[in-house]
């Protein structure tokens, strides 16, 4: 790079010379517009399932919270418990690290942490933990019943619904 010493007298020179080229000079060719990607083929594979959990979180705030959603784990979910240093010291805390990880929402909230698995009822978090088990390894939240009365079967969708409603 060429060094230039500017004065007074030649400042008009440089800005003339270093300034933009007229606008019809500058204009290029119209860039093409990269085509829209190709729409997402829907393989048919759910990744995220709504629940509703049994006793409800109840917030700082004092609201409860009975409705979330829980997404498919991943490779990197059930690793990275493993490090976590609270699972060390307590390996039954996994199980609170894990839920942390793919609870995506509970009621309005979206932050869903370690500590917010901690302040839920046991209920509740037996609850997820089943409900974890039957999405990450059936792949749905479906279970076989037998009706103890008639003893016919019929399946019941966990994910939702007061009991006695499916």
């Amino acid at each position: 790079m060429k060094r230039r010493t500017v004065t007074a007298g030649n400042l008009d020179e440089i800005l003339a010379m270093t300034a933009p080229a007229p606008a019809q000079e500058q204009a290029a060719p119209p860039a093409a517009v990269p085509p829209p990607p190709p729409p997402r083929e829907d393989h048919g594979l759910r990744t995220e399932f709504e629940f509703e959990l049994p006793r409800g979180y109840v917030d700082e705030a004092g609201t409860l919270h009975r409705h979330g959603s829980m997404r498919l784990a991943t490779a990197r979910d059930e690793l990275r418990p493993q490090i976590d240093l609270r699972v060390k010291e307590n390996p039954a805390y996994l199980s609170v690290v894990l839920l942390s990880q793919v609870i995506t929402r509970i009621g309005t909230i979206t932050d869903v942490h370690a500590g917010v698995v901690e302040r839920m009822y046991a209920t509740d978090v037996a609850f997820l933990q089943d409900f974890y088990r039957r999405v990450n390894s059936e792949g749905h939240t479906r279970a076989a019943v037998t009706c103890p009365h008639c003893e016919g079967g019929f399946e019941v969708d966990l994910s939702g619904g007061r009991l006695g409603e499916s």
